[in-house]
């Protein structure tokens, strides 16, 4: 782990209170710390230890007093019974720089007409910094530039996946993609969910997403940024499928995690290991929307034709092998060498033939897909996640609705889009009552593996898809709170994403991060949060409170670990919140 140093906003938040003034977990108000939408809901949560009569907001610049009251309501955590006071100071509508005050505390706030837009192109630019088999040059990296490792030009077939055609040891050719998470390996389930869950979004708010200039290799081109990022993976891809069956390998690893060291210093071998069900689909169902979407694009004028065949291929074979499942302990126990990297194991397929079936449904129109989605489908709405992807296909159909795709989509499309404003308005109903004023973080249930990206951010996804679905503006100002509650509203103190805030995290568990003797991390990249079960028994958690455990340090890859399919839920969450907010 990197030596930590002090950074000035610390030194000026240790000045702020004294020491029997600050709270358990740091100073006792906790604002949105990016900054708050001008005409928006504004409130901060202040911990007992700030609590006071009257509170304050000052002009930075002119200390001038803009607004003071007293606390609007009392929040209550309801597993351990500890109380917050809400203020809310919305009626502030002018952008600049504040003070809030809560008796001898103070914190900074900023109000602005477009906080999140270098929140959402650095989220996507994390993306970038994930670049596996690729220079990254300081013209476009910065500080975080790094030599190309893990080309994966010469990948060995595992004993798992060989084949006839291909039997083990076969060399073959895999490069480009996104390194997973933390560690350095790419799988096919996480990166299958991941551009799915961006490019369905982007479907809605293209124009903002096209306008984000993130400084990549390919920013000159004629192509968005973020579509180009996308390629980068959607090529990889391709490499991943056998051509001689249709069918897709589960992930391209090492047999074990590499120790925390920089991509171009790892000396263990790679492998594709066995074709499984789940990432064929997954595959079938990323290339059919990416069809869609890069039909007209002319520096990829030649990749819609192979994703479209690609996807067609792939429903084959999974259409052939409907429960081929990768659990990697019966591989371990048949093959050498074990493998012990990420399973992403998924034993449960019929949201995959949904989702698979549906993208192929809207990019090739044929009837017989359309019947496959119908078979497969959900009667009910859930949060997209890698593992359960039905709210992706949820997503796709409420869409194409609004799009006026056929009437058979109309169908669909309302049925979710019925089911997701019943789960939004179950949502609503914890707001009166809720404890850091969100949709979120109001039952010990929320929290855990993953849980910003998952329940946070799909809350907030969930959120305004119910908007868009109703034009009803209860919904967007719920995800709005969501967004308040990721970015620091919350008990920890903590902003999520690196690079950001008064209070970032600062060293999650990222092997590039951890080894490029920078002290700041790679900015963009939201962090697991909180989570009880705390799996990695690392030293830091400052609770074993379900809201509180989280400890800001590498080993603690349980609730600090990044992930791609973390960060595309902040890229869909976010840069589709700021889409509508601005429109």
């Amino acid at each position: 782990m990197k030596a930590t140093k002090t950074l000035p906003w610390v030194a000026l938040l240790l000045t702020a209170c004294s020491p029997e003034e600050m709270a358990p977990l740091g100073d006792p108000i906790r604002v949105n710390q990016v900054g708050y939408y001008a005409k928006e809901s504004k409130t901060a949560v202040i911990e007992p230890e700030g609590w006071c009569d009257n509170y304050r907001l000052q002009d930075a610049t002119t200390s001038e007093v803009v607004w003071e009251g007293p606390a609007s309501r009392t929040s209550t955590t309801p597993w351990n019974e500890k109380q917050h006071q809400i203020v809310d100071f919305s009626a502030v509508t002018k952008p600049g720089k504040y003070t809030l005050w809560a008796g001898k505390c103070s914190k900074e706030v900023s109000i602005e007409d477009r906080p999140y837009h270098d929140l959402t192109a650095a989220a996507i630019k994390a993306f970038y910094y994930q670049r596996s088999g690729t220079e990254l040059l300081a013209e476009h990296a910065g500080k975080w530039a790094r030599p190309a490792g893990h080309p994966d030009t010469n990948v060995l077939v595992h004993a798992s996946a060989a084949t006839k055609q291909r039997p083990e040891g076969t060399v073959i050719s895999s490069p480009e993609g996104w390194y997973d998470a933390g560690d350095y390996n790419k799988y096919i389930v996480n990166s299958g969910f991941t551009i799915g869950e961006i490019l369905i979004v982007y479907q809605f708010c293209s124009t903002y997403f096209d306008n984000l200039k993130l400084n990549i290799p390919e920013s000159n081109n004629q192509t968005p940024d973020l579509l180009d990022e996308m390629m980068v993976n959607l090529r990889w891809m391709l490499t991943m499928q056998d051509p001689n069956d249709g069918g897709v390998y589960h992930k391209l690893t090492t047999p074990n995690f590499e120790d925390f060291q920089m991509p171009d210093q790892c000396q263990q071998p790679r492998y594709v290991v066995q074709k499984s069900t789940a990432a064929t689909l997954d595959f079938a169902a990323t290339m059919a929307l990416a069809a869609r979407i890069y039909e007209n694009r002319e520096e990829y004028k030649d990749f819609s034709k192979k994703a479209i065949a690609a996807a067609q291929e792939a429903w084959k074979w999974a259409r052939k092998h409907p429960k081929t499942t990768y659990r990697q302990s019966d591989l371990n126990a048949k093959f050498d060498p074990d493998v012990n990297t990420g399973e992403y194991g998924d034993w449960f397929l019929r949201d995959e033939f949904f989702w698979a079936a549906t993208e192929l449904y809207f990019t090739i129109g044929k009837r017989n897909y359309l019947n496959e989605a119908a078979s497969y489908s959900s009667k009910i709405y859930t949060r997209p996640v890698w593992g359960q992807v039905d709210g992706l296909a949820a997503m796709e159909w409420m869409i194409q609705t609004s799009f006026g795709y056929s009437p058979e989509a109309e169908r669909f499309g309302n049925r979710y889009a019925n089911k997701v404003t019943e789960y939004c308005d179950s949502l609503l109903l914890t707001l009166p009552t809720s404890v850091y004023d969100a949709p979120y973080g109001n039952h010990p249930r929320d929290f855990g593996w993953g849980c910003l990206a998952e329940n946070c951010c799909g809350n907030g996804l969930s959120l305004l898809f119910a908007y868009r679905m109703t034009s009803d503006r209860k919904y967007l100002e719920a995800a709005i709170k969501c967004a308040d509650y990721l970015l620091g509203r919350n008990a920890t103190n903590y902003c999520f994403v690196t690079g950001f805030g008064q209070k970032p995290a600062m060293h999650p568990h990222h092997r590039v991060s951890a080894s490029d003797n920078i002290d700041d991390p790679v900015p963009g990249l939201l962090v697991g949060g909180p989570n009880p079960a705390q799996q990695d028994h690392a030293e830091g958690y400052p609770s074993n409170e379900p809201d509180e455990s989280y400890a800001d340090v590498t080993d603690s890859y349980a609730s600090n670990e990044i992930a791609i399919n973390w960060n595309a839920g902040l890229v869909a969450f976010i840069g589709w919140l700021d889409a509508e907010v601005m429109k």
